[in-house]
């Protein structure tokens, strides 16, 4: 018996099949710097967090 789909999986289908990205978002990359996709603030390569808005990956 296959089991029903999670209201997540639901609704990450309803997004993606609007053209929405439901994939989670991780850092981007600038030369040898983490760069934030919210703010474009640069970052070691040891951040977790970003230091100008707060964004932190996946979430």
């Amino acid at each position: 018996m296959a089991s029903a789909p999670s209201d997540d999986e639901m609704f990450d289908q309803f997004l993606s099949e609007r053209g929405h990205e439901t994939e989670p978002v991780g850092w981007d990359q600038s030369y040898n710097k983490k760069q934030c996709p919210e703010c474009g603030g640069l970052h070691d390569a040891s951040a977790t967090e970003c230091s100008v808005c707060g964004w932190v990956p996946g979430r």
